[in-house]
């Protein structure tokens, strides 16, 4: 983003109008359009006062199934930097993120994790970074590398909120370290909608394992139900989740059908994988989201 700049050798009565605009145009913000609502809080948290943030996706949104609007396509045409997540996350929008890198700024925000990190499944990338914090703030990282990039005049104030932000993510990350603990080891299973989790498995020290894979598109057979039925009775395991943005459908069943076979099984709360939760609600950002997950996995299998 270029500010504007005035000359001295302007006739008067350009003069007088490029002194007229010059506050207006150095209060400018990046208008930077993101897929999901945890990369616009990202961005936003560490943007400041110089950007405006628009998610294309809201609450309950499933990022893998979706497909763009013709309104998103006119967000994305008037964006200034485009973010998204990566890792075959967004698979239909990619097509779109092609097209438009040609003429504008776009950017996966995973591309700093590497592949050392990353978890794969039958060769295809787990995308759902944000549930490992620490891999969470290398994504603010590159945030901060984009707007340094594209926005330099303002690089001391986003070097300043990334700081202040991260910083918040490590502590939010020890958080969470200490309160698994409070699951007995042999609860530490966690059993969701669909295979987000991995990540935060990893991370926290829990067993994941989800009814469908890591993309809600993937289909899943009486042998994977069998499957987590056997997990759950052997481990005694007391709860199992849903999630808010995955039809709870699923999950109902599966529950119904262990309580039919004699063992007690509840659903233990709503996780919030793929989206937030409303704008302006506890869970509406990034780290009441985390600590919202974390306080119902602890609460139900302590």
């Amino acid at each position: 983003m270029q500010l504007f700049t005035v000359s001295k050798k302007l006739p008067p009565l350009l003069l007088g109008l490029s002194l007229l605009l010059a506050p207006l145009m150095a209060f400018a913000q990046l208008n930077i359009v993101t897929t999901t609502g945890m990369i616009a809080d990202l961005t936003q948290n560490i943007g400041g006062k110089h950007v405006k943030v628009t998610a294309l996706m809201g609450t309950g949104v499933d990022p893998h199934m979706y497909k763009a609007t013709q309104g998103d396509l006119r967000r994305l045409v008037r964006a200034d930097i485009i973010l998204y997540n990566g890792l075959h996350l967004e698979g239909k929008l990619q097509e779109i993120f092609e097209k438009m890198a040609r003429k504008k700024p776009v950017f996966a925000i995973s591309s700093l994790v590497s592949n050392d990190e990353l978890i794969y499944h039958d060769s295809s990338p787990d995308p759902h970074i944000w549930f490992d914090i620490t891999l969470w703030q290398k994504a603010g990282e590159r945030v901060l590398e984009i707007l340094i990039a594209e926005d330099p005049s303002h690089q001391a104030d986003y070097q300043r909120n990334a700081q202040a932000y991260l910083t918040q993510l490590q502590q939010l990350h020890e958080w969470v370290l200490n309160e698994v603990q409070r699951i007995p080891e042999s609860q530490r299973i966690l059993i969701t909608a669909h295979d987000a989790f991995g990540y935060f498995g990893r991370a926290y020290g829990l067993q994941v394992k989800g009814l469908q894979g890591v993309s809600t598109a993937s289909e899943f057979g009486l042998q994977d139900i069998r499957q987590l039925k056997q997990i759950i009775v052997k481990n005694h395991i007391k709860a199992v989740f849903v999630e808010s943005s995955v039809s709870p459908r699923f999950i109902e069943a599966l529950v119904k059908g262990v309580e039919a076979e004699g063992h007690p099984l509840t659903i233990g709360g709503e996780l919030y994988s793929d989206a937030m939760g409303l704008k302006n609600s506890t869970t509406g950002h990034y780290i009441g989201m985390v600590k919202h997950n974390v306080n119902t996995i602890v609460s139900a299998l302590k």
